[in-house]
């Protein structure tokens, strides 16, 4: 299996199905009557992030990883949401970022030399890149804002963190 198809899709659905998990806030803050911006400053735990850091977590893992794989330039986003409104805009942007890629980009990226901006002059190469780290940073955040939900009462169950399966 390829870079391109353990990334670009697993990140894509995992997207889709948090923008599914905020359309659930919503309708449950309605039969709750509360707002349900209120759930963005939810938080397991005082010292995790809240709703909101998970999200754009999530989204900001989705967008360096293929960036930082291939040389693209991922869009820009100043962390501001305050709103599942603006949470859904930052969602989409990754998503029309995210199928603009191809997997001839990702041939022969499992050996390149990935730097990391917070570790100067150390690399991780493309499959460790990925695998060891991307992969698993990005379904703790979504994991996490999952359960920052699950935690507020927001009906959600195993299928809804997994999405539509090709069942063949």
């Amino acid at each position: 299996m390829s870079l391109y198809e353990i990334t670009i899709p697993q990140f894509k659905n995992t997207l889709n199905q948090v923008e599914k998990w905020l359309d659930a806030a919503i309708a449950f803050a309605g039969t709750k009557n509360f707002d349900p911006n209120t759930l963005l400053g939810a938080r397991l735990a005082p010292d995790q992030y809240p709703l909101v850091r998970q999200i754009q977590s999530v989204c900001d893992t989705a967008k360096f990883t293929p960036a930082r794989l291939t040389g693209k330039e991922p869009p820009k986003h100043p962390d501001t949401e305050q709103t599942i409104d603006e949470l859904r805009t930052r969602i989409h942007a990754v998503l029309e970022y995210l199928d603009g890629y191809t997997p001839a980009e990702f041939a022969g990226l499992e050996q390149k030399n990935v730097e990391l901006p917070w570790m100067k002059g150390k690399y991780l190469h493309g499959e460790h890149y990925v695998c060891r780290l991307q992969l698993p940073n990005f379904y703790f955040h979504a994991s996490t804002a999952y359960g920052i939900l699950r935690h507020n009462g927001v009906p959600l169950g195993k299928s809804d963190f997994i999405g539509q399966l090709e069942m063949h």
